[in-house]
């Protein structure tokens, strides 16, 4: 295939050397413009038939043309004007070569960029696999079947079923009923598979559950519904209201309870422990025995075994991984893994530790991931967990790591390094100094703030509030206050494209935004 590559002064070196290793005839036109994204389509299409007038190029031997992929306009033209099929390459020159190495196999776009083009084609192949398989009813019929695999309300649970992400809402009889509705719909959005009612330890508080369980059931659908206590009045509350898991039994409660979980089917996660009488397993051997015992006692329901994941450096969170390995290997019902027992006590980002806790999840066979979001830095793990839990099933069903499989959980770094460029310019270079000096907007000033899922520019004029933009893209709430003559000073401009990025990027993050406060900065300085 004869292809032609048209590019800027600074990736010049990348697309050149990425060209030569390429199985197709690739030629290199270098537009006399430092910047590829500079470019236009119509400034593209002119010079290219300025070339082939002047015979300095031969347009009939071109099969294709691949122009910058960070121009933002459309390529069509450019074919329409040259008659040569013409498409945007890659964002970065530095992916040229992924591009040029599966050209038989794209299907390229005019308009959207190859690298994007080719996330969105993986990612729109790994969720319709991910869909085939929830919708195949003959195939879950047959999954049923086996002893790893239940039913908790109507979502399929186990291990040959992805990890269901169960959400716990937090202390839920003492928060209001708004509240309560508002973190249902919240993780559920953010893809919850199942949420929990977390109840206050050491208290009775069985009288609220009717209410919270038909509140949340009014807006969750489908969504299987747990309770979480180790209290027999609130478990018995919690049946006869309609939940279809129960969390937990151990060796203290069980005996009171299992007649009516036997009586309306209800499963339960069984813990290897007795609080009633203080008793907790020491070693791997005493939670395996004595959730083997226990599940001889709970047999006739369904069962969930947690091992009882460990926060890093208190007993042990290998010895607790060790003892999921050790009974999932000689029991097989579905295994809980409590993920935010780690991320909360642990003062790091919880992204990547809820991927890696997914993965290691995976290989154990777990079948529900646990998480509350009851800190900032945990801010998130619903939806966290929710990818890794597909990314790790696809990685299963593939027989392959958990990489490029059209979804990941990259947030704050990019999976390549970007290209080096020949940024020589000759031009002055002048350290930026800033300045102290402060004059008013006589249109007014804005306090920023970052509310729920949107951010929020509020107009203050004379100190009074006078109007209100919202949205989730900085740009287009810079451009409506731009519309709405809200802004007479460039440096006030600025400032508030400035702030409202950072606000968009805290909103993506889960960050904390406080306006003309640093939004990021060196955790600790080495």
């Amino acid at each position: 295939m004869e292809v032609l590559i048209i590019t800027g002064n600074l990736a010049e070196k990348l697309v050149k050397k990425f060209s030569i290793s390429s199985v197709h005839n690739v030629k290199v036109h270098v537009v006399n413009t430092p910047i590829a994204a500079f470019l236009t389509p119509k400034k593209i299409s002119r010079e290219i038939k300025e070339m082939g007038s002047l015979g300095l190029l031969n347009l009939d031997e071109i099969d294709m043309i691949i122009i910058p992929g960070l121009i933002r306009k459309d390529a069509t033209i450019i074919k329409e004007e040259t008659g040569i099929p013409t498409y945007k390459g890659p964002t970065d020159a530095a992916d040229l070569k992924i591009v040029l190495d599966a050209l038989d196999k794209l299907n390229l776009s005019p308009k959207t960029s190859a690298d994007k083009l080719i996330e969105k084609q993986q990612r729109e192949k790994a969720l319709e696999f991910i869909e085939d398989f929830e919708n195949d009813q003959n195939q879950i019929k047959k999954l049923l079947k086996k002893p790893n695999n239940i039913l908790v309300g109507k979502l399929p649970v186990g291990e040959d079923f992805p990890m269901r992400v169960l959400a716990e809402i937090a202390n839920a009889p003492i928060i209001t009923m708004e509240e309560l509705i508002y973190k249902a719909e919240y993780f559920i959005k953010n893809g919850a598979d199942m949420l929990d009612i977390g109840m206050v330890a050491g208290e009775n508080m069985s009288h609220k559950i009717p209410e919270m369980v038909y509140s949340i059931k009014k807006v969750s659908g489908d969504v299987p519904i747990s309770i979480d206590t180790l209290n027999p009045l609130e478990i018995e509350a919690a049946v006869n209201a309609g939940v279809d898991m129960v969390l937990s039994l151990d060796h203290g409660n069980y005996q009171e309870v299992m007649p009516i979980l036997e009586e309306k089917k209800i499963p339960a996660v069984i813990l290897p422990t007795d609080f009633h009488n203080g008793w907790v397993p020491h070693t791997i051997e005493e939670r395996v025995s004595s959730l083997e015992e226990l599940r001889k006692k709970c047999k006739k329901i369904d069962l969930i075994a947690d091992l009882i994941l460990d926060p890093i450096n208190s007993t042990s969170i290998v010895d607790s991984i060790i003892a999921c390995r050790q009974y999932h290997k000689k029991n097989q019902e579905p295994i809980f893994f409590g993920v935010g027992n780690v991320t909360e006590l642990l003062d790091t980002d919880s992204v990547g530790v809820n991927a890696l806790l997914s993965g290691i999840a995976m290989e154990l066979g777990t079948s529900i991931l646990f998480t509350p979001e009851e800190s900032g830095k945990t801010v998130g793990s619903v939806y966290e967990l929710a990818v890794s839990s597909k990314m790790m099933f696809l990685a299963k069903n593939r027989g392959s790591i958990p990489k490029d499989l059209g979804i990941n959980l990259l947030v704050l770094k990019d999976k390549r390094i970007p290209g080096n460029l020949n940024l020589d310019f000759e031009v002055p270079i002048i350290e930026a100094e800033g300045t102290e000096k402060f004059v008013r907007d006589k249109s007014g000033s804005f306090k920023i703030m970052v509310v729920n899922d949107h951010i929020m520019a509020v107009h203050f004029n004379n100190m009074e509030p006078d109007i209100a933009i919202t949205g989730k893209s900085a740009k287009k709430i810079y451009e409506e206050l731009l519309k709405q003559n809200l802004v007479s000073r460039m440096e006030h401009a600025a400032y508030l494209g400035a702030e409202l990025q950072k606000a968009e990027i805290a909103l993506l993050t889960r960050k904390a935004y406080n306006q003309d406060f640093e939004l990021f900065k060196k955790p600790f300085s080495i």
